[in-house]
């Protein structure tokens, strides 16, 4: 007889877990209080853009493993779309000046020493820093091991960087950057090919998880909230969802995947970060150009990212806390003057949609690094996943859906009786 696992939260890092369960022969539940699965990593039709949009323009890289075997497993491979080598177009608005940043494929970085390749402006000697940033210690900021002023700070390491942490760069845990750069560029330009949902997150990440999940007999229950979960001993013995106490059975585990701020109601002392970033996407309702760049770097913009897609343009500004507040209208002006100006479009402002998340991802600083707790707890039949949970990493696709494996992992090697 399988033995028995429920999965409370259906984004990435649960429905990874309920994958990787179901794999390992588990008879897995999954459940959800959203009404559509995919937590923060979603789409949807936006009436004012008679559009499918996604909540946020997630980038994923050709190097990031768990993204590589969740799709694999799922039957979606084939849902991320990219230039074959790795290839990252910046344009300052400041001066209209237009470069390129071309890493070589393997991981000899013979790419510093060619102009054609490297940041303009920069030497080769300046890329020293990314040495010290891969020798981090825990506690340390990324100010605390670089140098966080010049033109390679100004324009790669800040706009990556801030895209990566969603945090300024300099206050950045040093710790999730070395790993970043460790299991990025420290592998060489094959494993940092840009890699974006074809055509949307949802038919890439959840709708092909949803059906090799029915198709493997693991039901997935949205619109149920877990209410609490009732602890004895060490063990987690009930769980209400609103309709009255469901016993969970001696050989069942339970794994919580939800947002942190929703765990820690829901465990007792449960430390969990609890400072947060912002983020503020814009999508517009028009047709880019014939051979426009799929994704650009903004400096000295008020837009970070823009990306081109088939329907729409998109642009992504992270660490957006100091925008949150900012009346809509003139957010998607200012936005649309960037995308205009790079993309060499009319000034008259399209059909527009405003996004903003105002607790998109915890803080990446070292002091909310301590705070992420780790998968087991001292329950023996709970584990927790989430981008949030000591993954390593910063808050990414990859990190909660790397939580969901550490988790489902876990739940198979615990003894439970």
């Amino acid at each position: 007889m399988s033995r028995r696992a429920r999965v409370i939260g259906a984004g990435m890092a649960g429905l990874s877990a309920a994958v990787e369960l179901t794999r390992a022969g588990f008879s897995v539940t999954v459940s959800d209080g959203a009404a559509q699965a995919g937590g923060r990593c979603r789409s949807y039709h936006d009436p004012q853009l008679d559009r499918v949009i996604d909540n946020g323009n997630h980038l994923v890289l050709s190097g990031n493993a768990a993204v590589a075997g969740y799709l694999a497993t799922i039957g979606a491979s084939e849902r991320l779309a990219g230039p074959d080598q790795a290839e990252f177009t910046f344009a300052d608005r400041r001066t209209g000046e237009r470069w390129r940043f071309r890493p070589s494929k393997g991981r000899l970085p013979w790419w510093i020493f060619s102009k054609a390749r490297r940041v303009p402006g920069t030497r080769a000697t300046d890329y020293l820093r990314l040495a010290a940033l891969t020798r981090a210690a825990p506690g340390q900021t990324v100010a605390d091991r670089t140098d966080t002023h010049g033109v390679l700070w100004d324009r790669l390491l800040e706009p990556v960087l801030l895209a990566a942490l969603n945090t300024a760069p300099a206050e950045g845990d040093a710790t999730l950057t070395a790993a970043i750069i460790n299991q990025t560029l420290g592998r060489g330009g094959h494993a940092m090919r840009p890699r974006i949902a074809e055509p949307t997150l949802t038919a890439a990440f959840v709708d092909p998880a949803l059906d090799w999940l029915a198709r493997n007999h693991t039901s997935v229950t949205l619109k149920q909230r877990l209410r609490t979960l009732r602890f004895e001993n060490d063990r987690v013995v009930a769980l209400d969802f609103g309709g009255g106490e469901e016993a969970v059975a001696s050989d069942e585990t339970v794994i919580l995947a939800v947002p942190p701020w929703i765990a820690e109601t829901l465990v007792p002392d449960l430390t969990v970060p609890n400072d947060y970033r912002a983020i503020v996407n814009a999508h517009f309702a028009y047709v880019p150009p014939a051979g426009a760049t799929p994704m650009i770097g903004v400096i000295g913009g008020t837009a970070e990212w823009i990306f081109a897609f088939s329907d729409r343009l998109s642009v992504t500004v992270s660490a957006a806390d100091h925008m949150i507040d900012t009346d809509r209208a003139e957010l998607a002006a200012a936005f649309w003057a960037d995308i205009a100006a790079i993309h060499n479009l009319p000034p008259e402002l399209p059909r527009w949609q405003i996004v903003k998340e105002k607790r998109a991802t915890f803080a990446a600083t070292p002091h909310q690094e301590r705070r992420r707790p780790p998968a087991a707890t001292r329950w023996r039949n709970l584990f927790l996943a989430g981008d949030w949970t000591q993954t390593g990493l910063p808050s990414t696709i990859e990190g909660a859906l790397q939580s969901g494996v550490t988790a489902a992992r876990l739940a198979q090697a615990a003894r439970l009786i």
